[in-house]
C-alpha cells in the first residue's frame, strides 16, 4: 500500500515520515493552515532521501504559478488540487516533475488515473484538508482505475477499513495525523503508516 503523509512543515515531521517508511511526503504551498513558503519547502525537500517522493500541493493558482513553485522547491511531483482543467496539465507537461490530479468525486469526475495526463489521481473529500469523512461507498459504482489514492477523513483508526471498502492503490493523510490544525503528531504518523500497511 502506497502511503503519502501530507502537510509536513518541519524537519522533525520529515524525519519521522521517512523513518515510518512513507512512500511520499507532501508540502502545501498555497493558502492552508499547513502552508509553508517555497524557501522552507526547498530546505525540507533537500532533507528527503531520493526513494521518498516529494510532492508540492497547490490549489487556487494558475498552472504557470504552480509550475514555478514546484521548480523553486525542487519537488519530484506537483499535485494540482481542485477544479483544474486538462489544459492546466497540458501546460505543465514536459516539466522535470510528475503531475498529480486531486479532486472530489462529483457526477462528472473522470476517475481514470491519467485521463488528464497525470501520473497519479487522488480522490478527496469535497472539503480538502478538513479531516471530514465522506461516503466512500460511492466509489463502488465509479471505481477509479490506475494509480489512485484515497484521501479525506482518514486516520490511524479508519484507514484499514477504508482500504478494505475502496481498494485504492494508495492512501493520503493530513489532518488525521495532527494533534491540532496544522501540527503533526509524530505518534499518529507512525500509527497511520502501520495501520495502512497492516
Amino acid at each position: 500500500m502506497f502511503v503519502k503523509l501530507c502537510g509536513l512543515r518541519t524537519e522533525a515531521d520529515v524525519a519521522v515520515a521517512v523513518e515510518t517508511g512513507a512512500d511520499a511526503v507532501g508540502f502545501v504551498l498555497t493558502t492552508s493552515p499547513r502552508q509553508i513558503d517555497v524557501d522552507l519547502a526547498a530546505r525540507l525537500v533537500a532533507a528527503v532521501p531520493s526513494h521518498v517522493l516529494t510532492v508540492a500541493v497547490v490549489r487556487g493558482i494558475t498552472a504557470a504559478e504552480a509550475g514555478e513553485l514546484a521548480l523553486k522547491s525542487g519537488v519530484q511531483a506537483l499535485q494540482l488540487h481542485g477544479d483544474y482543467l486538462k489544459d492546466a496539465f497540458d501546460e505543465l507537461a514536459g516539466q522535470p516533475f510528475g503531475l498529480w490530479r486531486a479532486t472530489a468525486l462529483g457526477p462528472d469526475t473522470d476517475v481514470r488515473a491519467g485521463a488528464f495526463g497525470e501520473e497519479t489521481l487522488l480522490i478527496d473529500s469535497p472539503v480538502a484538508g478538513s479531516g471530514e469523512q465522506w461516503d466512500i461507498t460511492r466509489l463502488a459504482d465509479r471505481r477509479p482505475t490506475g494509480k489512485w489514492l484515497l484521501a479525506g477523513g482518514l486516520s490511524p483508526e479508519t484507514v484499514a477499513g477504508a482500504i478494505e471498502v475502496a481498494q485504492p492503490w494508495g492512501v493520503d493523510v493530513s489532518s488525521g495525523i495532527e494533534s491540532s490544525r496544522g501540527v503533526k503528531d509524530h505518534g499518529r504518523m507512525r500509527e497511520f503508516v502501520a495501520a495502512a500497511r497492516g
